[in-house]
C-alpha cells in the first residue's frame, strides 16, 4: 500500500520513496569524478528506459560515501574495496562498476630529490583511511605515518612543503607531471607485479541487501547497461563527464576515463574477483580488515562464477 508522501513499506522495515508515477526512487552515491560521471551518464540522462525505477544521483567524495554506506543511507553507492568488509552485512558488491588498475593506480609522489627512505620516514598525506589506496600503501610500505587530506589538496600541500610526499588518486594520477613531481611507488604496478598480473582493486558499486534479490538484480542490470551505453557512445559520455574533471583538458579526461571504465568495468571477470579476495585477505593479515570477514564467501551480484 502506498502511504502518504509516496512511501511504501519495504524489506526488513525499511522504506523506499516513490515518485508521482509510482516508480521507486533509488539513490546512487558516487564520486564527482569523470570516470563515475561517464559510467552513470546514461542513467542520469535517461538514455534508456528503467521501468519501475527512478535513479537519483548524489555526488560526494569516496571517503564520505564509505561512511554513508556504513550507516546504510543509500540504496546504491560507490565504495572503496577496502571499506567493503565494514558494510558487507548490509550490502552486496555488483559484478559491474569496477575501478581497477591494470598495472597502474594510486601512487606516492614527491618533489624531485626526495628519496624513498625520506618519504617513508615522513608524514604522508593520504586521501582517507578507508580508501583502497591507503590499504595498498600499508601493504607496500608497512606502518607508515599518515595524515588525511582531501584528495584534491594533496598535490598543493606537497608543492607548498606542508608534506614531503602524498598518496594521489583520481585525475592526480595523470596531472602530477604538470607539477614536476616524481613517482616513488605506483601501487597499481606494484600489486600487478606481485600477484601474477592481477589488477589492483580500487572501487566498486554496492547495492543494499534489504531491497531483496529481484530489486538488487534489476538495479545491477541497469547499472551495467549504463556502463555499456557509455562505452559504446564515448564522445557523448565524455562530454558529460568532463564537467567533473576539475579543469583537465579533453585529452586528459579521455585518458583518465578509459583507464578506469572499460571491459573490466562491465564485468570484474574471474581474476578481478580473485584479486579483490586476495587484497582483502592481505588486509586482514596486517590488521586493517576485520578478521571475522570471509573474503572467500563474497558474492558478486550478476556474476557467473
Amino acid at each position: 500500500m502506498v502511504l502518504e508522501g509516496h512511501l511504501i513499506p519495504m524489506y526488513m522495515g525499511n522504506t523506499l520513496e516513490q515518485d508521482p508515477h509510482g516508480d521507486y526512487i533509488i539513490r546512487i552515491g558516487h564520486s564527482p569524478d569523470p570516470d563515475d560521471a561517464f559510467m552513470f551518464h546514461a542513467m542520469t540522462n535517461n538514455k534508456f528506459p528503467t521501468p519501475g525505477y527512478k535513479f537519483v544521483h548524489e555526488l560526494q567524495d569516496i571517503e564520505t560515501l564509505n561512511h554513508r554506506a556504513m550507516n546504510q543511507e543509500l540504496e546504491v553507492s560507490a565504495v572503496s574495496i577496502h571499506a567493503y568488509p565494514d558494510i558487507a552485512e548490509n550490502y552486496s558488491l555488483m559484478n559491474c562498476g569496477a575501478s581497477m588498475g591494470e598495472g597502474y593506480g594510486p601512487m606516492i609522489v614527491a618533489k624531485t630529490g626526495v628519496s624513498l627512505e625520506q618519504a617513508q620516514k615522513s608524514v604522508i598525506a593520504v586521501p582517507g583511511l578507508k580508501t583502497s589506496a591507503y590499504l595498498g600503501l600499508r601493504l607496500a610500505w608497512g606502518n607508515v605515518t599518515v595524515e588525511v587530506v582531501p584528495f584534491d589538496e594533496i598535490i598543493p600541500r606537497i608543492l607548498d612543503d606542508t608534506y614531503l610526499s602524498g598518496l594521489i588518486i583520481h585525475e592526480g594520477q595523470l596531472t602530477y607531471v604538470d607539477y614536476d613531481l616524481e613517482v616513488l611507488i605506483n601501487l597499481g604496478k606494484w600489486w600487478n607485479e606481485r600477484t601474477n598480473n592481477f589488477p589492483m582493486p580500487l572501487g566498486g558499486n554496492v547495492v543494499r541487501k534489504d531491497l531483496g534479490e529481484k530489486m538488487m538484480n534489476d538495479i545491477t542490470m541497469y547499472t551495467k547497461k549504463s556502463i555499456e551505453y557509455a562505452i559504446k557512445n564515448p564522445d557523448e559520455a565524455l562530454e558529460f563527464a568532463k564537467k567533473w574533471g576539475r579543469g583537465i583538458d579533453d585529452a586528459t579526461n579521455r585518458k583518465f576515463v578509459t583507464m578506469y571504465v572499460n571491459e573490466r568495468t562491465i564485468d570484474y571477470r574471474a581474476d578481478g574477483r580473485e584479486s579483490i579476495r586476495q587484497f582483502l585477505a592481505e588486509g586482514q593479515a596486517i590488521g586493517l580488515i576485520d578478521s571475522a570477514f570471509d573474503p572467500m564467501s563474497m558474492k558478486f551480484i550478476g556474476a557467473v562464477e
